[in-house]
């Protein structure tokens, strides 16, 4: 009776162990989330909140976008690669220069200086890492779209001069020296077959300045010309994996893995319809058609299948925010990058592992950007 009766005890308590366990395991998940909040430094290399600050939009207070002050503080953000978009409209007249400078003149007028307690310019990876030590958020720039230097490396080194620390080759649109994903099929378009040679002497310019190249959006052939010619790491500043979502404006496997082979890093995009097949499908089927929502577990999924295939050091964050017309469920803001923490740390990530997602993996690209320059500088006196 007496063994019976402890047996009996013994089984009835399991769930209440079981539950302590999970208890334990949650609570330790919830400390690390905090810490890595608080102590990563989030680089964020694509975020579109300035062409709606150019029109007048508050970063301090702007519920009807993803970005803001006060969630960008709850989110952990560290710092913010903010996009110099010039839609392809402005190459009709030669208005693209005109819109570069309006868009760099947002950027510092109407976010840096508006904000100078919670923002400040960066424009290398130490200037982030000392920002990160102040307690603020680095304000740097990247043009997306290589059509605003108008043909002209004269612009592209004024834009350097100006604070421009990448530049996305083309948009959806092909230039007239770099092919574009976005239209590769229109017969419509002249195409140059990848890029042309000025487009090969604007990325060995941008190597010389210590500009990024950026290979989103560009056509696979574009790609592999740019990694060629450039004698630094090229970087995807908002791309996903082609092999988990096959639309033209992510990266195929073999390109990821090449270019991670030469130090670059894909910057994870977090569009729909760039992260879930489903809603890439239901985009192609009516693109007029409410957006499906993607989630979570999508945008893991393709952190996860290019660090199975090119290792955690090739691995960075690029959301798109504010450029975007649908969020993933779960990270529906700045505020909610805790929750992707999370997601990672119950699949297995490190607390290392996702600090290096977060911003390591970017911070050495850029000191790796920055050492090529000096030295092609050092080279041509």
């Amino acid at each position: 009776m007496f063994r019976t009766l402890g047996l009996f005890t013994f089984i009835s308590i399991l769930p209440a162990m079981a539950l302590a366990a999970s208890n334990n395991d949650s609570s330790k998940i919830d400390r690390q989330v905090e810490a890595i909040t608080e102590s990563a430094i989030l680089i964020d290399t694509h975020n579109d909140i300035p062409s709606f600050t150019i029109d007048g939009a508050d970063i301090g207070n702007s519920p009807k976008n993803y970005t803001d002050i006060p969630r960008l503080r709850k989110g952990g953000v560290g710092a913010i690669f903010f996009s110099v978009f010039v839609d392809a409209k402005y190459v009709n007249g030669n208005h693209a220069a005109n819109r570069t400078l309006q868009m760099i003149d947002t950027v510092y007028h109407d976010i840096i200086e508006r904000y100078p307690d919670t923002f400040v310019l960066a424009l290398t990876a130490d200037d982030i890492v000392r920002a990160h030590q102040e307690h603020k958020i680095a304000g740097l720039m990247g043009i997306e779209g290589g059509h605003a230097i108008e043909d002209s490396t004269r612009l592209l080194r004024d834009y350097y001069r100006l604070g421009v620390r990448y530049m996305t080759l083309t948009h959806f649109n092909t230039n007239n020296w770099a092919d574009s994903s976005g239209d590769i099929n229109d017969p419509n378009v002249q195409h140059h077959n990848g890029l042309t040679p000025f487009g090969k002497d604007v990325v060995r310019e941008m190597n010389r300045l210590g500009m990024m190249v950026d290979i989103s959006h560009v056509s696979d052939k574009t790609f592999y010309d740019a990694l060629e010619t450039s004698q630094a790491p090229l970087i995807a500043s908002h791309s996903s994996a082609r092999a988990v979502t096959n639309v033209p404006r992510n990266m195929t496997d073999d390109m990821i893995k090449a270019m991670a082979a030469k130090g670059g890093v894909i910057q994870i995009n977090i569009y729909c319809s760039f992260i879930s097949q489903k809603a890439a499908d239901a985009h192609a089927a009516d693109p007029n058609a409410a957006p499906v929502r993607a989630t979570l577990d999508d945008v893991v999924a393709h952190i996860d299948h290019v660090r199975q295939i090119a290792g955690i050091d090739a691995i960075g964050i690029g959301t798109d925010f504010d450029g975007i017309t649908c969020a993933p469920l779960g990270l529906d803001d700045v505020s909610m990058f805790p929750n992707l923490t999370r997601a990672l740390l119950e699949k297995g990530y490190s607390p290392a592992d996702i600090k290096k997602i977060y911003g390591g993996n970017t911070l050495r690209l850029m000191h790796q950007v920055e050492n090529v320059a000096a030295r092609l500088q050092h080279a041509s006196r």
